[in-house]
């Protein structure tokens, strides 16, 4: 293997989806990253529980290569951190810390934080609890990527000391997630791993509208579910759909719920993986609420929000077919727009050059405009003049279970 990787990303995982977000979200960037001719080295802890769960063990774009220790990280892989452009770790990776301490000691290039729990994050820092980042460490990163936007960007700067904090948030190939048009089975589906914080929701706006509506069908798909949950007879349950499989089961119904897990409604700004598959296999979304998600999508006319039961039945009832179509193509073309793996990249590569910016100007807490960090729905995006700007840039001128041994259902990613 080469001793030269343009990007070197250190995640959870890459090669297994099951109960988690960040393999699907790492999938995209690091197709879209390829696209921009980077080349991309992804490293990953061998851990059991994916282990034998794997359904993508070399994801195109990037050469991924399985470890079994810190030891063996430090030991195989330190030229390639060392001469990288850019050395990205992730939230939830084991010994995270011990390996951010060392990415930042070694990188030539630079470094950041991606992450993809950011609520959590902050509130395990907050009880000194958090075992893949700590407060010293942030400040070491060049930049905080977050999956959440908005007023937290700021507090991760302000409060957390970080010396950059842009959001990153997931994308989705919309080659792969794509309309499907086949006979609907299902006139309601959800797709989400088990939440406890979530599952209320589910009860309310998807099994109490069941209730109510004998004569249609549901269903929800997912792991981890308590066996001992009493579904209605009309909805169907699924224990897992592989990624490959998720556009047909969108196909397959007519509408699709979203929900939110309880730290993520809390920040707000933080869409989910899920979301954004719904949204590009063109199936019409009902979710829930919360703070930012006007920023993401039109409401109302690219997607629905439903506090009860209620809403949900009146949706099912009274929406037409022509408008039922017509709303979904429109959060399709939202997708198309502003979060494909392209664009996403197009945004990571105008961070790194932001980061070479701040470095050279002195002032690592301001953007390479010179101006504050975008915060509020400004923050949701690069703006389109970075975006222009990143992409006409030749690459080669860019210079100047968790760990402790339990199953991680990923809070950020949106499963």
């Amino acid at each position: 293997m080469t001793d030269t990787f343009d990007i070197v990303i250190l995640g959870l995982t890459v090669t297994s989806s099951w109960g988690n977000g960040h393999a699907t979200t790492y999938r995209s960037l690091v197709k879209g990253l390829a696209g921009l001719g980077y080349s991309v080295l992804f490293l990953e802890r061998d851990m059991p529980w994916y282990a034998g769960n794997r359904d993508d063990a070399q994801p195109g774009g990037a050469t991924t290569v399985l470890y079994q220790s810190f030891e063996e990280l430090t030991a195989r892989f330190e030229a390639q951190v060392t001469n990288a452009q850019l050395v990205v770790v992730g939230s939830y990776v084991p010994d995270g810390i011990r390996a951010g301490e060392w990415v930042c000691s070694v990188a030539k290039g630079k470094t950041a934080f991606y992450d993809i729990d950011t609520p959590v994050t902050m509130h395990h820092l907050e009880n000194g609890t958090c075992d893949y980042i700590d407060r010293p460490l942030i400040g070491k990163y060049d930049a905080y990527l977050s999956f959440t936007g908005g007023p937290v960007l700021q507090r991760l700067e302000s409060d957390y000391g970080s010396r950059m904090a842009r959001a990153l948030f997931c994308s989705v190939d919309t080659k792969a997630y794509r309309p499907i048009p086949l006979a609907h089975q299902w006139d309601l589906g959800y797709l989400g791993t088990y939440s406890q914080d979530r599952q209320p929701f589910l009860e309310k706006l998807l099994c109490q509208t069941a209730r109510t509506m004998p004569k249609q069908r549901f269903a929800v798909a997912g792991p981890q579910y308590p066996e001992d949950i009493q579904w209605p007879g009309n909805v169907e349950r699924m224990p897992h759909v592989a990624p490959s499989e998720h556009p047909a089961f969108y196909g397959r119904q007519r509408f699709t719920l979203n929900l939110t897990r309880k730290a993520m409604k809390d920040a707000g700004y933080s869409p989910s993986v899920r979301l954004f598959e719904a949204a590009a296999c063109q199936v019409p979304i009902i979710s829930d609420w919360w703070n930012g998600l006007d920023t993401l999508f039109a409401l109302g006319s690219e997607l629905l929000v439903a506090e009860s039961e209620e809403d949900v039945a009146r949706y099912l009832s009274d929406i037409q077919e022509p408008e039922r179509i017509a709303t979904g193509a429109r959060a399709r073309a939202r997708i198309l727009a502003e979060h494909t793996p392209r664009i996403r990249a197009l945004q990571l590569k105008g961070y790194l050059k932001e980061m070479h910016d701040n470095s050279a100007a002195g002032a690592p807490r301001h953007n390479g405009r010179g101006g504050q960090a975008a915060v509020g729905p400004a923050a949701r995006m690069a703006s389109e003049r970075s975006r222009e700007e990143a992409s006409t840039e030749p690459i080669g001128e860019i210079v100047g279970r968790d760990a402790g041994g339990h199953l991680h259902q990923s809070a950020g990613a949106g499963d």
